[in-house]
């Protein structure tokens, strides 16, 4: 198993539209083999900080998901909402393997 830790720089004055987005890739996620954990929105106080991650059964399972989501529809028009309301300014992405006992 591989999981996708993504942390993103919010506009704060957006973050209906990252939300919005966020539950589009949910979506999308999910629907390409994938499990999506879900987004974490800034909450208390002044933050420009937004988390989410998704996991695959294997590396070769997301690298598929990346070749898929590049020429499936919503995927295109999840990115064309972001360029539409550029609701995050830029986003880390990292990878990880769970341990377990």
């Amino acid at each position: 198993m591989i999981t996708c830790f993504l942390r993103y720089e919010v506009d704060p004055d957006k973050l209906a539209d990252f939300e919005q987005y966020g539950k589009m890739w949910i979506r999308l996620v999910n629907k390409l083999g994938g499990t999506h954990h879900g987004y974490l929105m800034p909450s208390e106080g002044a933050s420009d900080v937004a988390l989410a991650s998704f996991s695959f059964p294997s590396l070769a399972a997301y690298e598929q998901y990346r070749k898929a989501a590049a020429t499936d529809p919503d995927c295109q028009a999840a990115l064309a909402f972001h360029e539409k309301t550029k609701c995050f300014r830029r986003y880390e992405r990292s990878f990880f393997r769970p341990v377990f006992e």
